[in-house]
Formats: C-alpha cells, sequence, structure tokens
C-alpha cells in the first residue's frame, strides 16, 4: 500500500516459499552486494527483525549495510505478536489482508544442458522439489543465488544456517525428517561443511530417514578461500591451498556414504541430477547424490 520493499534477514530459523506464497528475498550475505542492494533505502522498518549489518568485519569495509541517514524504526521486536503488529498496521492504512502482496507465479527459470555449476544446480534442485518438502540448506557459496532460482518451486519450507559455524546441513535434515515424517527432506550440502557431522548419514540410515541429500562437491571450502580475499590476505598460497581444497585426494562421497548405510550415486551435468533427483523423489528412505562441479 505504501509502496514499501519487503525483504527478510539473511539467516532465518525457517520459512515458506514456493508458488502460491508471498515472495521474499533476504538481505545478501556479500557486505558490497548488501550494501549496493540498500544504497537507496531511506528509512527500514523492522518487523521481529534487526537492522542489517555485515557478518564479518572487513578493513576498509562498513559494518552497517544501511546507507548514512537512512531511518530505522521498529514496528515490532523479536518476541511480540508481530502478526498482530502487522494487521494492526494494516488496519491503520484502511489496507485489506493480503490485497498488495506479491504472490508467487510459480514460474520456474529454464535449464541449460551439460556440466554442472552452481546454477544448474540449484535450478534443478527447485525444478525438482515435491510439493511439501522441506530443504535444509547447507549449499555456502554455491547456495547464494539459491532463492533466485527456486523461486518458482512447489510450496516448501526452508531451512538454513543462522551462525557462523559449519556443519549444521546434515544434523538439521535429521532432525526435520524426524520432526515431520511423510514429508519429503532435501538436504542441499557443501562438501566441506558435510566433513564435520558425517555421521548424520548413519543416523539417517539407522532410522531409515527420508531424507534426499545433495553434496555440492566442488572439492573445496570455497567460502574460505573467498573470506580470505575479503580480509585483505590476496589469493590463497600453497599452503594455504592444502588447507583450503579437497582434492588431494578428492573426498570419495559415494563411498563414504554407501559406508554409512546410505545408498548413494555420483552425477556431473544435468541430465543427469535431474535424472536422479526424480528418482528420489519417487523412493522413501536415505539416498546421496553427489553432484560433482
Amino acid at each position: 500500500a505504501t509502496g514499501a520493499r519487503l525483504l527478510a534477514q539473511q539467516s532465518n530459523g525457517r520459512m515458506e516459499r514456493g508458488a502460491g506464497r508471498v515472495i521474499i528475498d533476504r538481505v545478501p550475505f556479500s557486505v558490497d552486494l548488501g550494501v549496493a542492494d540498500l544504497a537507496d533505502v531511506e528509512q527500514v522498518v523492522l518487523v521481529g527483525a534487526k537492522a542489517p549489518v555485515a557478518f564479518f568485519a572487513y578493513p576498509g569495509k562498513r559494518s552497517s549495510l544501511l546507507p548514512d541517514g537512512c531511518e530505522v524504526l521498529t514496528l515490532a521486536a523479536a518476541g511480540d505478536d508481530l502478526a498482530y503488529a502487522l494487521a494492526a498496521l494494516a488496519d491503520e492504512l484502511n489496507v485489506p489482508a493480503g490485497s498488495l502482496l506479491a504472490i508467487d507465479s510459480g514460474r520456474r527459470p529454464d535449464l541449460a544442458a551439460g556440466a554442472l555449476t552452481a546454477t544448474t544446480v540449484m535450478t534443478v534442485i527447485g525444478r525438482s522439489l515435491p510439493e511439501g518438502a522441506i530443504v535444509c540448506d547447507e549449499s555456502v557459496s554455491s547456495g547464494r543465488d539459491f532463492f533466485a532460482l527456486t523461486r518458482g518451486a512447489a510450496p516448501h519450507d526452508y531451512l538454513q544456517i543462522t551462525g557462523g559455524a559449519i556443519g549444521m546441513g546434515l544434523p538439521v535434515g535429521v532432525g526435520a525428517a524426524v520432526a515431520c515424517p511423510g514429508r519429503k527432506v532435501v538436504c542441499v550440502q557443501a562438501d566441506g561443511s558435510a566433513m564435520y557431522t558425517l555421521q548424520a548419514l548413519w543416523t539417517q540410515a539407522r532410522e531409515r530417514l527420508d531424507v534426499t541429500t545433495i553434496i555440492l562437491a566442488n572439492r573445496s571450502y570455497a567460502i574460505l578461500h573467498g573470506e580470505l580475499k575479503n580480509v585483505g590476505a590476496g589469493v590463497a598460497g600453497h599452503n594455504a591451498r592444502r588447507m583450503l581444497d579437497l582434492d588431494d585426494p578428492a573426498l570419495d562421497w559415494v563411498g563414504l556414504a554407501k559406508g554409512m548405510g546410505v545408498e548413494a550415486m555420483s552425477v556431473s551435468d544435468t541430465d543427469a541430477l535431474a535424472d536422479a533427483l526424480a528418482m528420489a523423489m519417487r523412493q522413501t528412505g536415505p539416498f546421496l547424490i553427489e553432484a560433482v562441479m
């Protein structure tokens, strides 16, 4: 009604997304992207959220993502009755509830054939999600465009990391499957952080949990390569690369999964990934797909 833009925090414990639901983008994780995205904002109204700041401190870069002079107002704080606050605001503006919301049309992006990239993997996942799925996202650097590429996916719940540690993806998938039997859980998992909690695959097998895990195998702690540059250390040298790369030897995710009792396969192109996900969505029980990028 006012022309205000609707935006979510970068980190949220749970969101409802997909076709037929309100379109909500997130504050970008990258400091530079966040500052650019919010550069023309004159006023921010917080509803159960905090004002956006950079996740890490970087030399020569802003801490607040908001431009100088931006006014920050709090309509309701976390812990308040947020639905009541929004309803009261709508009444004050004489706006019928839900009348002006942007609803996801369900249109899905086209898929390019060929070798897997972060973009094509996220596109295939978005096109493959069944209605009512629970997505557990620890895609880290490979998933920066996940929201944009899965906007038209079937209605689903989205769970993500809410802190700075890594390794939550596989355990969160286990928790979601235990909490919601009968719903397909899809775990989008970076390969490096998956090594922190690999034993969750054994739990999936032991408890016969309906979790499909897509390992994003870029053979690297890519997020740490990026952060090394962001703090001014430049491109990783030989010794630093040996700490941040996962290719000597390369991890065998099919072997690791099968050793934990989870059926698995490896794919390296979009058609193969689409076929593997279609098969995984039709069956129940734990299944792992290594997406080699």
